[in-house]
């Protein structure tokens, strides 16, 4: 481990680049491994050495060795899976790897007298690193500089109050700026960072739980305890059956055991993320963590900040209104735009109105910050000068209050320009202040503001517009895009305190100006506490820790760099309307995954009950391991592939397990029952054999599970329907087409045993559509539950 350094670097030269070459050949580099990358060796590893791949590989083998080839078929299909998932997951990381280098923020390091960007892996112990409002912490310091210069160490400590800090403090990697700038000197770099080593940065912080994950993984445990048992009675139970013959009991065995596992739906869930990522990339929209595709399927609250979401990026002065005329006031706003080294957008609005004023030295400064929300600048005689929110600094009833919310009602932000008494400091405030002007900034609706806030409302999503500015002005802009409730703004600093009566106001108002960062986090927090799924989206420092709290943080690819640190996905390019289109996608992956997971489900409960009933009956296994290839292949595997990848605006919502169990068991249970009666009526009451008995028994179990298929293709369309009906010509060939039906030893004539078996698998399928009407309406009386039932 490498000691804190406390070498002398000259601030205004940093390191020369014999230093820095010094440094990295001694690996003295910023070298921390990206937690979310997975190499092209990772991915193979993580999709070839799987317990299901380790399962059936061993009831490949098995029927290799014990039946013909064509019964191994099974094992052919799992290599294809695989090389599948590896590909898609390759493709996702590739395009990730490549859009992450876009929104990574790029530390600014002074070497050699001269301040460039660089990348976070190119930091070297000592460096220089000048900071800014926003800007994350990548490595442990040491201030150099200080010029008002807080931090934000929560995201280490759990307090949210900002530390200041001075000449000689030590900063931590993880922390973030909230006001002011400076200069520090890295101490600690790489794995010595604090942040690395207690493995939770920022961007860790906030781990997005996986319902979809968790349900499957359960359900494949609960999987795992019935194969070892049912497995081994099978097998005597096929040993009896076939009168000790070890080969053809194997092969009645792996049959039965290999269809209740559900391995192509843990692929085409992967597959589904995986494509999902790859499309939302495409609208430049980097997810940097996996599971948020499905946390954006269950959202139903956005909270939205107002100033570079729903309005354009930038500013500028619109008017200034005059209060005192015997104030200086365009020297002063003049003076003000051009005193702090890193202004905000505000400061910089007022300094392309008003240049610099000659005269005017800075000699203190109290830099913006979102929970003071005014800066101030002194000037040695010319005296101290106050800029900020009049709600802030002026008393209730003044009358220049009342001026700026009328100047408000349009949209814009006004600030009030004053001269104090004293000299302002962030510890006791702005002092006695004398108002001078109002200063009226211009913000633009975004053009697409309007159509997005509609998409969200269309789709029952509500929106929650919290906002550091005044309340008048935040609801003039959410009346323009149209947010419900926007003509009662409410004013934050009279919102409670308790979790339970700030959840009450936010059920029942939609927007919120004069936000502190701490109260943007509470509100999420009182959303999450009336069950909301909520997704926060912002750009700034004061987003923040909102972002980290929400089940779904979205930040701006141009906002702080702490901000894009924490959100799961970042919009690189600003664009607030791709929202609807990024909401739809992972609406799109849920609903589907968990539509085509009742036909993998149902698989998996018809093998259980057949193979229960072979074993208490000590009958042969019903099917071929063809057969269930075949009928598996056309039911469930290719039309879920291209199910999973269709348009479905449903939102998913929490019981997706719960909701797929209820359709699925007792479809299984009519699956195998249908089955196993055309199986034991041609075998027993027509005194067929077993080869006709199983084809007849095949017949019935394509036609319930194709029914079964259809039921869960709905909403019908023409794609589906497509789908489903190639399907059904896909089986009709295998009946029919000469090599196939050998191959597969399949085949259907109008005979009795030919129509008995039609006539169970109609019986079998119409107790189908009433199971799926059932569900339907009990889902519809519970509350309304639209996620798809099929």
């Amino acid at each position: 481990m490498t000691a804190p350094t406390r070498e002398v670097v000259d601030p205004a030269r940093g390191l020369s680049a014999a230093e820095v070459a010094e440094r990295v050949a001694t690996g003295r580099v910023n070298a921390v491994k990206d937690r979310n990358a997975r190499s092209l060796g990772d991915i193979v590893r993580a999709n070839t050495f799987t317990y299901f791949n380790a399962l059936i590989g061993f009831f490949w083998v098995l029927m290799l060795v014990s039946a013909p080839l064509i019964d191994s078929l099974f094992g052919l299909v799992i290599v294809v899976n695989t090389a599948i998932g590896i590909i898609q997951e390759y493709r996702a990381a590739r395009t990730l790897a490549k859009l992450s280098l876009v929104g990574l923020q790029q530390p600014t390091v002074r070497r050699d007298g001269v301040d460039a960007e660089i990348a976070t892996h190119d930091l070297v112990l000592d460096d220089v690193i000048l900071l800014r409002t926003g800007d994350q912490m990548l490595v442990d310091s040491v201030v150099l500089e200080s010029n008002g210069l807080e931090l934000d160490e929560s995201l280490l400590t759990g307090e949210a109050d900002p530390v200041a800090k001075e000449i000689g403090d030590d900063v931590l990697s993880g922390s973030f700026v909230v006001a002011g700038s400076g200069v520090v000197r890295a101490t600690r770099v790489g794995h010595d960072s604090y942040a690395s080593k207690i493995a939770d940065e920022a961007s860790k912080f906030s781990v997005t739980r996986s319902e979809l994950r968790y349900s499957i993984q359960r359900f494949i445990k609960v999987v795992s305890w019935f194969l070892v048992p049912v497995g081994f009675f099978l097998f005597i139970s096929q040993y009896r059956a076939n009168d000790g013959d070890i080969r053809a009991s194997i092969a009645g065995t792996v049959p039965g055991v290999i269809t209740m596992v559900p391995e192509g739906l843990v692929l085409l869930t992967s597959v589904a993320m995986a494509v999902s990522v790859i499309r939302l990339a495409q609208k430049k929209a980097l997810v940097q963590d996996m599971p948020a595709v499905e946390v954006l399927a269950r959202v139903d609250v956005v909270c939205v900040d107002k100033t570079g979401t729903l309005t354009e990026p930038g500013m500028a002065v619109q008017q200034v209104v005059t209060i005192d005329d015997s104030l200086p006031v365009a020297d002063a706003l003049g003076a003000l735009g051009a005193s702090e080294p890193e202004p905000n957008q505000t400061l910089v609005a007022i300094a392309a109105k008003y240049p610099a004023t000659e005269g005017w030295t800075v000699t203190a400064t109290v830099p913006f910050s979102s929970s003071r929300k005014w800066s101030s600048a002194t000037f040695g005689d010319r005296g101290a000068w106050v800029l900020g929110a009049p709600e802030m600094l002026l008393p209730d009833g003044d009358p220049v209050r009342t001026q700026a919310d009328g100047l408000a009602q349009g949209g814009a932000r006004v600030l009030v320009l004053a001269s104090s008494a004293g000299e302002p400091s962030s510890d006791d405030g702005a002092g006695d202040l004398s108002p001078a002007a109002l200063v009226v900034i211009n913000q633009t609706l975004r053009s697409d503001a309007a159509e997005t806030v509609a998409y969200f409302l269309e789709q029952n999503v509500k929106m929650k517009v919290i906002s550091g500015d005044n309340a008048v002005t935040v609801g003039a802009i959410a009346a323009q895009a149209g947010v419900p409730g926007a003509d009662t703004p409410v004013d934050a600093r009279d919102l409670p305190d308790d979790q339970e009566s700030l959840a009450e106001i936010l059920e029942t108002h939609s927007v919120f100006g004069r936000v502190t960062p701490a109260q943007k986090r509470a509100m999420v927090g009182a959303l999450q506490s009336r069950g909301h799924v909520v997704a926060m989206t912002g750009d700034g420092v004061n987003d923040c820790l909102a972002l980290k709290d929400a089940d779904l943080g979205i930040a701006m690819g141009s906002g702080a760099g702490a901000t894009r640190a924490v959100a799961q996905i970042v919009l690189l390019d600003d664009r607030f309307a791709v929202m609807p289109s990024v909401v739809a996608e992972g609406r799109r992956v849920l609903g589907n995954v968990e539509r085509v997971a009742q036909l993998f489900l149902s698989k998996s409960f018809y093998a259980m009950v057949v193979s229960l009933a072979t074993i208490l009956l000590t009958l042969p296994f019903p099917f071929l391991n063809r057969h269930l290839t075949i009928v598996t292949a056309l039911t469930i595997g290719v039309p879920a592939f291209f199910l999973a990848l269709l348009p479905n605006t449903e939102r998913f919502r929490p019981g997706f397990f719960g909701r797929v169990l209820v359709f699925a068991i007792p479809c299984g249970l009519v699956c195998a029952l249908s089955a196993y009666a055309t199986y034991g009526y041609v075998l027993n009451v027509n005194d067929g054999d077993v080869d006709t008995a199983r084809t007849a028994a095949v017949t019935t179990l394509f036609i319930v599970a194709w029914w079964i298929l259809m039921q869960v293709a709905k909403p019908w369309d023409a794609i589906r329907l497509g789908i489903c009906g190639a399907m059904l010509i896909g089986f009709v060939g295998v009946l029919y087409i000469p090599w196939l039906s050998n191959l597969f030893q399949m085949s259907w004539a109008p005979d009795h045993d030919g129509l008995a078996a039609l006539a169970i698998g109609i019986v079998g399928a119409t107790i189908v559509s009433l199971l799926h009407a059932f569900v339907i309406r009990g889902r519809q009386a519970a509350g309304g539950d639209l996620a798809p039932a099929g």
